[in-house]
């Protein structure tokens, strides 16, 4: 094995990872601002609200990303008088923005799902417990229902955010020049296959990683309230000191 070139291509393929988090970070964003009204909107039992929503969720859930990324990317031009009378034609000419609009779209869909489900589990005695207490509509949502689903939803979110971080290799089909990008790049100029390739799977598992330690630390600080307290802390029972 060649470790010089591995050396040699380190920076080059350094740059294409950020932009492969740049990508990732940007469409989780936005994906799940998208995600969290049209979850509450697909569980709305108005026959005119959930429709679209579950069309939306259906069709990005059950084609291919490629799929997806080569209608906004290609398909694109068959639109493009009435995209440039709208003004938007200079953004979906590009790239990097259909790029993010397609995983955007993606990510949405299926953390619209995983929202939905999350906010079906909540607790019905919780949720009783707050009208009983005066709460209703957004309040409700707000103060009981949403953050209680977001706690139930991080397990499977997490999963998301690695599929996501994952799939962004296919943006290099479009000319983006992410790790896989960089990476097919420079082994169609060196045919140092296996070299290549494999430090750029090191670097996706190592980013993976990463990424499931972080959601690991949030969900064990979320947790704090189901952990027992370590015997000896006093703090664990409030008449310890007196008994």
């Amino acid at each position: 094995m060649d470790f010089q070139i591995i050396v040699d291509s380190f920076p080059k393929l350094l740059e294409g990872m950020a932009l492969t988090i740049e990508i990732t970070g940007l469409a989780l964003i936005m994906g799940f601002a998208l995600a969290v009204p049209l979850a509450l909107l697909r569980l709305s039992p108005n026959p005119l609200v959930w429709p679209p929503v579950y069309a939306f969720v259906l069709f990005f859930r059950g084609t291919p990303l490629l799929v997806q990324i080569f209608l906004v990317y290609y398909g694109a031009g068959q639109f493009r008088p009435l995209l440039q009378e709208y003004g938007l034609w200079a953004y979906f000419r590009e790239a990097y923005f259909c790029a993010v609009l397609t995983l955007t779209l993606n990510t949405a869909a299926y953390t619209t799902e995983i929202f939905r489900g999350a906010i079906q589990a909540v607790p019905h005695g919780e949720v009783e417990a707050a009208r009983a207490c005066g709460m209703s509509g957004w309040l409700l949502n707000r103060r009981i229902v949403l953050p209680k689903a977001l706690r139930l939803a991080l397990p499977a979110y997490s999963n998301e955010v690695v599929f996501l971080f994952q799939s962004t290799s296919l943006v290099s089909i479009i000319t983006l020049m992410d790790l896989t990008g960089v990476a097919r790049v420079i082994v169609a100029r060196s045919f140092d296959v296996y070299e290549i390739y494999i430090t750029a799977g090191l670097m996706y598992l190592a980013v993976t990683y990463g990424i499931l330690g972080i959601f690991r630390q949030v969900e064990f600080r979320l947790s704090g309230h189901t952990r027992e307290r370590p015997d000896g802390d006093a703090t664990a029972d409030p008449l310890k000191p007196f008994g």
